[in-house]
């Protein structure tokens, strides 16, 4: 018959605990760095959003293809892609999209003058100039 001292079941536990612990944490700080990660791709396309709207509303003059023109290319400087453009008069709409799957967004942005819009400018949803219809 073998003797066993007390508390001898619980030889290593300690150890298994610990690991347990560091994965927990591991998977806590991944996620964090997830979260993060999926707020600087919003930002930067939101960004990249606000100043293509407004090349697109500074080049109105020259026809929406060269205003659209304008956008992709600042879009492009910010390291992200023109998904969407179209130009209202001196009202441009544009959305960009930046990062990749998983962590992909895509932001909507207007840019024109301020005050009332012209007569005859499409009117979207609840009253938004550029309807994306």
């Amino acid at each position: 018959m073998r003797w066993r001292r007390k508390g001898a079941g619980d030889r290593g536990s300690a150890t298994v605990w610990s690991v347990m612990a560091m994965t927990a944490l591991g998977l806590v700080f991944g996620c964090v760095l997830a979260m993060g990660q999926a707020v600087v791709v919003r930002h930067r396309a939101g960004g990249a959003a606000d100043l293509a709207a407004l090349a697109a509303a500074d080049h109105w003059m020259e026809g929406g293809k060269v205003a659209c023109a304008h956008a992709a290319r600042v879009a492009a400087a910010q390291e992200t892609r023109l998904v969407r453009c179209a130009v209202y008069g001196e009202v441009s709409d544009v959305t960009a999209a930046a990062g990749s799957a998983p962590l992909s967004t895509e932001v909507r942005a207007r840019a024109g003058p301020a005050g009332p819009v012209a007569p005859g400018v499409p009117r979207g949803p609840a009253g938004h100039v550029g309807s994306s219809g």
